[in-house]
């Protein structure tokens, strides 16, 4: 089933239908090119990509003595 998503660009507010292996991407608007995230089947936004990144580095630099 699509994923019905709307442009968040305020000139533009197009209605977008992606197909559901989109789930967790990013994909562009048509319309505006602007670039978004679409939702995954939970209703959550994907995690940032240096989420887990800045994680990794808090817990090496604890272990530190």
């Amino acid at each position: 089933m699509p994923v019905t998503l709307l442009c968040p660009n305020l000139r533009c507010r197009a209605i977008l239908q992606v197909p559901d292996a989109c789930r967790g991407k990013k994909v562009r608007c048509g319309q505006c090119g602007i670039t978004l995230s679409v939702p995954t089947a939970g209703g959550q936004t994907p995690p940032a990509e240096n989420r887990g990144q800045s994680i990794k580095a808090e817990s090496s630099e604890a272990e530190k003595p």
